[in-house]
């Protein structure tokens, strides 16, 4: 597919700026059981030790701590549905982002500062400081201009690649679930043990786009 230019890119910018600064809604859900493989799933489990049910993110390890093990700050990955649609060219290839939700939601820094709890569904998250940028997959998938446009200034403020996020109140996702900003009331409660070789949760899993 023809990657889009940065002008492309920056005329589709108002819509993102567009998106709900609150109640936005769920569009994409995103599992991945394994490398090379994506499922669509209309619904999922959000779980406090073991991330997205059925995704490979406590398998997989990160090289972000010290001993390799999943780091706990990028235990979700959010992404905005208006700029994935965009840098994708449409729904079809949404997926191959990477990421796991998919909200119609403004996740700036400015509407999302880190350590702000959002709810989705059933559950809640919690926002991070961990930065989520473009790597290497991203430019092959979407483009050079398309990773300078997500690692701009504003992009970045923007968070037009998304942010990560932990799971701080599990609970069950659907789409077009409402995704809206909670109270800090709601604090999370100790998460259960689960190490990288337990058994996660069972999920349908359907192999579909390369990751």
């Amino acid at each position: 597919m023809e990657h889009l230019s940065r002008e492309r890119l920056v005329a589709g910018l108002g819509q993102i700026r567009d998106s709900p600064q609150d109640g936005g809604r769920l569009v994409l859900i995103v599992r991945r059981p394994a490398v090379g493989e994506r499922a669509l799933p209309a619904e999922a489990v959000l779980d406090q030790v073991a991330g997205l049910d059925g995704d490979n993110w406590l398998t997989r390890g990160s090289t972000s701590t010290p001993d390799g093990s999943a780091d706990p700050q990028r235990q979700v990955t959010v992404m905005n549905a208006r700029m994935a649609e965009l840098v994708a060219g449409g729904t079809g290839r949404m997926p191959l982002a990477g990421d796991q939700l998919y909200l119609d939601l403004d996740l700036s820094y400015g509407n999302l500062p880190a350590g702000s709890l959002l709810a989705v569904g059933q559950a809640v998250l919690q926002v991070s400081e961990a930065p989520h940028l473009g790597c290497a997959k991203f430019v092959e998938r979407f483009g050079v201009e398309a990773m300078r446009f997500v690692n701009s200034r504003a992009g970045r403020q923007l968070r037009l690649r998304g942010m990560n996020a932990r799971v701080v109140v599990p609970g069950t996702v659907r789409l077009g679930d409402l995704a809206a900003k909670a109270p800090a009331r709601l604090a999370p409660s100790p998460p259960r043990e689960l190490s990288a070789n337990s058994t996660p949760l069972s999920g349908d899993h359907r192999p579909g786009l390369p990751e």
